[in-house]
């Protein structure tokens, strides 16, 4: 027969050896989690890495956009400037054309006798290509450089053909009027006087115009119609040295 202290003694020895063998599954769970701690801080960190670098980029890309920014401003300044520019060089461009133009239709119609406008229309060509500018500037340097009253006419009516919306088609038909008019072509110059009159009410041509349509209708015994035109000459442009020749002509009418 067994003895209890014996058994007793079993039962200890048995339960410490379980109690020594527990701890080991402690210590794996323990090194599993220590594991999955770097691997999430390392997961992380490349995280933090890549925000980083994205940062950089956005802010280098936000730099470049504002300095792009800057450079089309700066454009657009210097577009705007040289437009301003160039459009004070075209307005005196037409000043210049209209003093000038004022200067020669007076001589032309006072004191050039007709024989004196009959040149030689054969010598040289022009040239279709012409800009506006270009095309108006040669068909004046005819009549004032040149001398060619009989080439400008041709020319000015190309121009009015492939220009019509140009701010000189009204001194175009005016210089046309006039060179008709010379030519004893009465029936021309009115077309041209009329279009300028009729057609273009904010021409600074208008008023001689007028003055010259209405002599062209008095040449052509149509005196009512001429006293029209000279007394609205007269109204309208009361200040103007047409509207005082206007006075004149009235008078030496009735």
């Amino acid at each position: 027969m067994i003895k209890p202290k014996v058994i007793l003694a079993t039962m200890l020895l048995s339960g410490s050896s379980q109690l020594l063998a527990a701890p080991a599954p402690v210590s794996e769970v323990g090194a599993s989690s220590s594991m999955s701690s770097t691997a999430f801080e390392t997961r992380l960190q490349t995280l933090e890495r890549m925000v980083a670098n994205r940062n950089v980029q956005f802010l280098e890309l936000q730099q470049q956009l504002e300095s792009l920014q800057d450079e089309v401003s700066q454009l657009r300044g210097i577009t705007e400037e040289q437009g301003y520019q160039l459009e004070k060089v075209l307005q005196r461009q037409r000043e210049l054309y209209q003093e000038i133009e004022t200067r020669v239709s007076s001589s032309l119609s006072a004191t050039t006798p007709v024989n004196e406008l009959v040149t030689d229309s054969a010598s040289g060509t022009m040239s279709s290509n012409l800009n506006e500018n270009d095309a108006y500037d040669r068909a004046v340097q005819l009549i004032m450089q040149d001398k060619r009253y009989d080439d400008a006419i041709p020319e000015f009516k190309a121009f009015l053909e492939n220009f019509p919306e140009s701010v000189y088609v009204p001194n175009a038909h005016y210089w046309l009027g006039q060179l008709l008019t010379i030519k004893n072509d009465s029936k021309g110059a009115l077309s041209h006087f009329e279009s300028l009159v009729n057609g273009f009410p904010d021409s600074n041509k208008r008023s001689d115009a007028m003055l010259k349509l209405a002599t062209t209708y008095i040449k052509e015994g149509e005196t009512a119609r001429a006293k029209k035109i000279l007394n609205d000459l007269v109204a309208q442009y009361p200040d103007s040295t047409p509207a005082k020749l206007a006075v004149e002509k009235l008078a030496s009418l009735n």
